[in-house]
Order: structure tokens, then sequence, then C-alpha cells
């Protein structure tokens, strides 16, 4: 599809810089900061839309899961579409979307309504964040007030994270689910009107464009048919003609998407960038260690709510070492991939990652916080902050300078996809050993606990797959070079 673009605006070289860039930087930042809030705020309130909706627990991984998958699948589009219509444009429309959906998530009466609402949360997600990082690029040109500015981008996306859990619990316990995604819409409709006034319009200066919305569709479907198969097999039996129904279907899809990029003019994804080995293994492993971790906080919510009683602010609370501690230990992890280069660093962040995945796994249900819960918290705080960081480096080792943007793009495309299906399949492997357990006439406790526990191992277990990739396949920077500076989504 081709969209023309007769009379593009990009900002003049020469202008000098736009005088409220940092006006600007704010509001860009503050909308990051939802998006960012969203992917983790929502854990800490499943256990009272489980009770509210009468969502059951094999299903609540959807709630999290319709909002990662289309964020995802779009999410590389969404800077096509911003580069080629619009950065301000497309940042408004995703705003908007996204304060919509939100709006109807906060309505929703069934389980149904929300997970709609949340893909199209995922979608207005999609379109305003990469356009909120391209106009940051726009207003800030290379140097030291760029990687000034970039700091900040990344700073707010680690804070983000961690205030998810914080503030989950509070308006949780405050005053409903409803308002985890109500408080998007205020936010959202005057970021959205100041954005006409503190930031320009840009566009790339092109008479005209192709974008891949076909591609974006096909893989989107057929990664979230294959979730629904997953999900639903533990019901409907693996082997049953449904899940193979589905899976085929699923496999047919993502072949359409191979076809589509290989004779599209203008791909989504360039499949000659995977020529790279450290292109391949850095996705690759960013699509296990995403998988871990986003089933780390969904089981980890979950368990301290349902297993151990503990209130939502309470859980948010308990979650905050392990928020912290990644924001705290990012810091530190920058210079020592200058001094050591991005390998060591990145396999020590694996291990450590993996260690305390294979420590959550050993929870009890009759666990308690200092004993069992903050020690691996800790560990994979530490883990995950040395890992994003070199990983990301190593996912544009060797990539062309016109390519950091696509590559970079990729490994964040990675762990949301990775984080999707890696929930699905280990919600999947909870679901399955708690239901034997039950049928077996164990405690509910204990069974609900040994399927945490089953899956947790599983999530370990893709980690560990994690360092032999990395192992292989990423060549790293070496010691004592500055490394690429990477975008951050």
């Amino acid at each position: 599809m081709t969209i023309s673009a007769p009379n593009p605006q990009s900002p003049a070289l020469d202008a000098g810089p736009d005088p409220r860039r940092w006006l600007a930087l704010a509001l860009l930042a503050v909308a990051q900061f939802v998006v960012v809030l969203d992917a983790s705020i929502m854990n800490i309130a499943l256990p009272s839309i489980s009770d509210d909706l009468g969502v059951p627990t094999e299903d609540l991984s959807w709630i999290i899961n319709g909002y990662v998958l289309t964020f995802g699948g779009f999410l590389l589009l969404g800077g096509r579409l911003a580069d080629l219509l619009g950065r301000r444009r497309i940042f408004v429309i995703g705003l908007v979307l996204f304060a919509a959906a939100s709006l109807a998530g906060g309505l929703s009466a069934t389980q149904g309504q929300l997970v709609a609402a949340r893909a199209v949360q995922g979608l207005g997600g999609a379109l305003l964040a990469p356009a909120a990082l391209s106009l940051l690029t726009t207003l800030f040109p290379p140097g030291a007030e760029r990687n000034k500015a970039l700091g900040v981008w990344g700073a707010v996306a680690g804070s983000g994270a961690a205030a998810g859990v914080l503030l989950g619990g509070i308006i949780t316990d405050a005053l409903g689910w409803e308002w985890v995604l109500f408080i998007n819409v205020p936010i959202g409709v005057v970021t959205a009107a100041l954005a006409f006034f503190l930031i320009k319009e840009s566009r790339v200066e092109m008479a005209g464009r192709r974008f891949d919305l076909a591609g974006a569709a096909a893989v989107t479907g057929g990664l979230s048919l294959a979730v629904y198969a997953i999900v639903g097999a533990e019901s409907a039996g693996w082997g049953s003609t449904r899940t193979i129904a589905l899976f085929a279907g699923a496999a047919a899809l993502l072949a359409l998407f191979v076809v589509i990029e290989r004779r599209t003019a203008a791909p989504l994804v360039p499949f000659s960038i995977f020529s790279l080995r450290t292109v391949r293994g850095a996705n690759a492993a960013m699509l296990l260690v995403g998988g871990a971790m986003f089933g780390l906080f969904f089981f980890l919510s979950i368990y301290m709510q349902q297993v151990l009683g503990y209130s939502a602010v309470e859980t948010g609370v308990a979650q905050l070492p392990l928020a912290g501690t990644v924001v705290v230990a990012a810091g530190a992890v920058s210079p020592l991939v200058t001094r050591l280069g991005s390998k060591p660093v990145l396999l020590t962040g694996l291990v450590l990652f993996t260690a305390g995945m294979a420590w959550f796994a050993r929870m009890p249900a009759d666990g308690s916080y200092v004993a069992d819960l903050l020690g691996p918290s800790l560990l994979v705080g530490l883990g995950l902050a040395a890992t994003f960081v070199p990983l990301t480096v190593t996912a544009i080792e060797g990539v062309s300078t016109h390519q950091y943007g696509l590559a970079s793009g990729l490994i964040n495309t990675s762990q949301q996809i990775g984080g999707a299906l890696g929930l699905a399949i280990l919600a999947a492997v909870a679901n399955t050993r708690t239901s034997n357990l039950l049928t077996s006439g164990s405690d509910p406790t204990a069974a609900l606990t040994e399927g945490f526990q089953t899956a947790l191992l599983v999530g370990a277990g893709l980690s560990a797959v994690a360092i032999v990739l990395v192992a292989v396949f990423a060549g790293g920077t070496p010691a004592r070079r500055s490394s690429p500076e990477p975008a951050l989504v």
C-alpha cells in the first residue's frame, strides 16, 4: 500500500534547537511512563479482576497478553507510520486510542470486553511509543543533549516499571481495579492536547512511502492464534482437533507473513538483517528471557495474593525491591559494558536471572517474604539489569548505522512477543500441573503453588537456553570500547 505525503514537514537543520524541547521531552516522557506502567500495573490487579468479573485463573494471562500481542505485533509498523504520516500526528492518535481503550477497559463487564479493550490499548501503545522516540530524536540533535534526553527516557522507562507494582496495589485497594485503567484517560487526553502546543510536526521528506500493514496483521494474527491454542490446549487436549486446527491456522498466518515480507517493497522486517549472527542470537535470547520474565511477574503477583494472602498494596510493596534493584543496578551496568565488553556482562546477568528464577521455583505454600521471596527478588533484579542493557547493545553490534533503529525496534519487539508466547506456555504448564494435582485430591492451595513452581522451573530452563545462545552466537562489543547508543522503546 502506498501513501503519498505531498507536503512533507521536517525541522530545518539550520533553525537551531527548539526552545520548548525540554518541555516537549517532559510531555513525551509522561506518555512513555504510562505505556511502560501499563505493562506492569495490571499484574497486581489480576486477582481483583478475577473475583469481580469471574475470570478463571487459567484465563487471566489473556488480560496481559491481549495488550502485549498487539503492542509487540504493531510496534515496528507504528514507527514506519510515524515517519510517513507525521510523528506528532501518530503520537496523538496513539494517545487518544490508548485513552479510549483504557476507558472501555475500566467499564468492561465481561472478560471478553476487557481483553478486547486491552488489545486496542496495545495498538495505541504501538503507535505512540515509537512516534515519541522519533520526536525525541528530532528535538535533540546528536551529541550531549540527545544523550541526556535519552538518559531521561531510559530512567522514565525503568521507573514506570517500578512504579507500576506499587501504584497498581494502591489504586486497586483504594479505588478498585477499574481505576488502574481509568487513570490513563485524563493523562492521555491532556498529553495529546498539549502536544499541539509543545511539539512541531515532522515526517520523512519523501513524496511517497509504503508501509506493511498486511505483514503486521499477519504476524499479529498468527501469534494470537498460537497463544490461543496454547492457553486452550489444557482443557481441549493437545491432540484435539480444535488445538491442531488452531496451530495450523497460526502456522499458515506466520508463513503468509514470511511470504509478504519477502515480496513487499518495504517489508516490516527485512530478513537480511538476520544474516548477522549477533542479531539472530540476541533476538532469540530476548524471546526466551521475555517469556521467563513475563511469566515470573504474572505468577508472583497471583502467588502473593491468592496463596500468601497479601493485599494488593502489600503485593506492590513486596515487589519494590525487585523493581528498584533493576532501576538502581541498571545505572552501573553501562560503564561495565564499556570496561568489560557486552558479552561477559550479558552472560553474568543471564546466570543471575536464571538462578533467581530457579530460587523462586522453590517458593512454598506456607512461605514467608524474608525467607522465600526477598533473596530471589534481589537476584532477579540484578540479573535483569545486567541482561537488558548489554543485550540491546549486542542486538545492534555489527549493524549498519542506518539500521540502528530497525535493530533496536526488533529487540524490543522480540521482548514483547517472547513475553506473550512465554506467558502462554508457562500458564499452560502451571494450569496442567495444578489440574492434575486437584484431580488426585491435593489441597487447592498446595496444588496452585506447585503449578507455579513447575512453571517457574520451566522459565528458568528458558533462561538457561538463552545463556547457551549468547555464548554461541553473541560476539558482543570488545572491552574498553564505547558501545553504540541503543534506542529505547
